[in-house]
């Protein structure tokens, strides 16, 4: 093992190795701040360049893209308001309000370097509780990811902003445009209407680009000034990282990195979950437990450093049932899956045993990113700070083409152009009559999960009290009703508090 382990350091340590990891890195953060571009596209993109190199190279190359990629969606979220990834989507929550705050180096700083603890505490994870996890993990039937969906989707009654209702009900349209198109198993179209637009479906990130990007463009054309005013008038204030003091902001308050960056691993062990899930139940999990909650998306620190330890501590995660048992947990790990492949390396239990360099140089390769995608980051701070000089008819025509070729580039379809002057627009009616976005988008993404996996539930057995008798599943089940009559009690809680504040009795 220590043979191996020096034979790893050494193959990742090479100067060449490393200046190409660094090239990686950069790459992915970029290419995760533009939106629509996805870490995946970033990974597939790259994966062609590694043919030619040494497996244990081309592997620490593309890990490289995927660990800066986790932390890029965090400039666009944070300067634009828009998420660059679905991993920063609960980024924007509070990075955002806190940069139109006047604190846009902070926004910056404090995601920087919750993603490079996540990183770090993910990678420590895997290498020591790599099997069991993997284990659990591969134990999880149809049942018991349908009641993970189930908890995941009771995060809708915490993000549903000052109405219920209203909340709720973008969360329904969210999981209502989830059913349109081809069903996720027998492939049958459902609620086209006969428009041939919508026969393929709407794509997620479709959704997502729309609802977050075109509807923020539309609402800064609409603004005093239209789109002659200067970028600068969105985000103003202090611009300096204040490393050190963010530094001892987290450090003071561990609690919440650790939990977030835990959060970030277990979701990441369970194959299909991935980041755009840690960060919401990251995000959700820090809002249930602080003891202001009212302060969360209103530029809340703590909001932004548990998003970005969730969706960066996924890597570490996602990891552990692909190294152990040749189970992509996502997108992004099939394709290093394929890539590892490509240099003739059988996936699967095996590997620690027969490649225990290329398992050791992969452990190393994540660590030495993450110290790359730190100090890369915050050298592209300062660049993408210089942006709020940009005058905006220089900005939102470049970020509007941007999501164009984004959206276009996913499945090179021109419908989904049409697609996403629809949603963008919706998006925009949803916000101006004071419906949240997020609880749409968070229906969109876990109701085709939870369609499929109830699916293949009674595909397996038509016996529906397994649900309730499989251990785990049951208690995720008794996890998701705790949580709904907590969200309850809490948000009828705040009503009364600020109708006592307000003097008035409340709705």
């Amino acid at each position: 093992m220590t043979d191996a382990f020096l034979i790893a350091l050494g193959g990742v340590t090479e100067p060449y190795t490393l200046l190409l990891m660094a090239v990686a890195t950069f790459a992915g953060i970029v290419a995760a701040a533009i939106p629509g571009f996805t870490i995946t596209m970033a990974i597939v993109l790259t994966l062609p360049l590694t043919f030619a190199m040494p497996p244990m190279q081309g592997i620490a190359v593309m890990l490289s893209v995927y660990v800066g990629g986790l932390s890029g969606g965090l400039f666009s979220a944070a300067l634009l308001g828009i998420p660059g990834t679905p991993s920063s989507v609960a980024t924007t929550f509070d990075a955002f309000p806190m940069a139109r705050q006047g604190k846009p180096g902070k926004a910056l700083s404090l995601g920087l370097f919750a993603s490079f603890i996540g990183s770090i505490i993910s990678i420590i994870v895997l290498i020591v509780a790599a099997p069991p996890l993997a284990l659990l993990a591969v134990k999880l039937g149809p049942w018991e990811y349908f009641a993970l969906i189930i908890f995941a989707l009771t995060i809708i009654a915490s993000l549903v902003g000052d109405s219920l209702i209203r909340g709720l009900i973008a969360g329904l349209i969210g999981i209502g445009i989830a059913t349109i198109g081809p069903d996720p198993l027998m492939g049958r179209e459902r609620f086209t209407f006969g428009y041939e637009i919508l026969t393929a479906g709407v794509p997620f990130l479709v959704v997502l680009i729309g609802m977050y990007a075109m509807s923020q463009l539309l609402s800064e054309l609409e603004s005093k000034g239209g789109v002659n005013q200067s970028s600068g008038t969105l985000i103003s204030g202090d611009m300096r990282p204040h490393l050190l003091q963010t530094v001892k902001d987290i450090i003071l308050k561990p609690v919440n990195v650790i939990r977030s960056s835990l959060i970030g691993v277990f979701i990441g062990a369970v194959p299909g979950a991935g980041s755009s899930i840690s960060n919401l139940l990251a995000y959700d999990q820090a809002k249930r437990a602080s003891k202001h909650p009212e302060t969360f998306g209103k530029g809340e620190p703590q909001g932004v450093v548990a998003s970005e330890a969730g969706n960066s501590s996924t890597v570490g995660g996602s990891m552990i049932p692909l190294i152990a048992l040749g189970i992509p947990g996502s997108p992004a790990d099939a394709v290093l899956m394929a890539a590892i492949m490509v240099h003739g390396i059988s996936i699967g239990p095996r590997l620690i045993l027969d490649y225990p360099d290329l398992v050791y140089s992969m452990f190393i390769a994540m660590a030495i990113a993450s110290i790359f995608m730190l100090f890369i980051g915050v050298i592209l701070m300062r660049a993408f700070l210089r942006l709020l000089n940009v005058p905006k008819y220089i900005v939102v025509p470049v970020v509007l083409a941007c999501c164009a070729i984004g959206t276009y580039t996913l499945n090179n379809r021109l419908s989904d152009l049409y697609l996403l002057a629809c949603i963008g627009t919706v998006g925009y009616l949803l916000k101006k009559l004071d419906y949240p976005l997020a609880p749409l988008v968070l229906g969109v993404v876990l109701g085709p999960i939870a369609e499929t996996n109830l699916r293949r539930a009674f595909q397996t057995s038509a016996d529906w009290t397994l649900f309730f008798t499989r251990p785990i599943s049951a208690l995720l089940l008794a996890l998701a009703v705790i949580s709904i009559v907590y969200s309850i009690y809490s948000y009828m809680k705040q009503r009364r508090l600020l109708a006592q504040r307000l003097g008035a009795t409340p709705e």
